[in-house]
């Protein structure tokens, strides 16, 4: 159970719901009912015991910032949830988690590829990632501008042989009003049908990750298929 400002206990599977039925109405909203939204339940700092609740609950997907916490998870958790990470990603940590994460939402340079595929042909694997796509522009984020992503994807084709890129990441600015970033969601999107039309050997323009507690149903209406989501779903976070 979760407390609220006003005292009242609201469950995590009352959270799940309220934003299930908040994805499907985006996704009726932009004609996109037969479509599907991936979940990814972002854990930073919450407790097992909730993270082992959603699971529980179908959501198996679970996202982490930073890779010291998401092994003390995997530790506990063992192999069966997909791990996500979802934060910047330094390359003398990729060896720690090469072998344990389902998808990295944050390559978004070639020092990163680099390392990440290095680790990739020591496990004799191939490492799944998305390309963190900075669209405003803002400083204090991670990701390429958006020209630099084509060229970038050129790069990690010809150099990269166990890296697949399976689409794009972005992190919108925080707005009171979501509609005032619906542009950034929409630019990702064609950033998205852009590549997807070029046919890239090893790249897939399957999803879509954008939107998070704040905005994650405009993001829905802009075409996202994979949302992040912590507050709405764990509550407030504890620090």
């Amino acid at each position: 159970m979760i407390d609220t400002k006003e005292g009242i206990k609201i469950s995590i599977r009352d959270n799940l719901k309220a934003i299930e039925e908040n994805i499907n109405e985006a996704l009726v909203k932009s004609g996109r009912q037969k479509d599907k939204v991936e979940i990814i339940a972002v854990t930073k700092t919450v407790d097992v015991d909730k993270i082992k609740e959603v699971l529980d609950l179908g959501i198996n997907n679970i996202g982490e910032n930073r890779v010291q916490e998401l092994l003390k998870k995997y530790d506990i958790l063992g192999k069966d949830p997909n791990y996500h990470m979802i934060g910047h990603l330094q390359s003398n940590k990729v060896k720690y988690i090469i072998d344990k994460v389902k998808l990295i939402h944050s390559l978004d340079r070639v020092s990163l590829a680099k390392e990440l595929d290095k680790r990739a042909k020591c496990h004799n694997i191939c490492v799944n990632a998305l390309i963190q796509v900075n669209v405003a522009e803002e400083e204090t984020k991670f990701g390429l501008k958006v020209e630099e992503v084509i060229p970038f994807i050129e790069t990690i084709v010809s150099k990269f042989e166990n890296i697949r890129i399976k689409g794009l990441m972005t992190i919108a600015p925080f707005a009171e009003n979501p509609e005032d970033i619906r542009w950034v969601f929409r630019t990702l999107r064609q950033l998205r049908d852009k590549i997807a039309k070029e046919n890239f050997l090893n790249v897939d323009m399957d999803i879509l990750s954008m939107g998070m507690t704040n905005d994650y149903k405009i993001a829905i209406e802009e075409g996202a298929n994979m949302i992040r989501i912590g507050t709405a779903l764990f509550g407030k976070r504890n620090y």
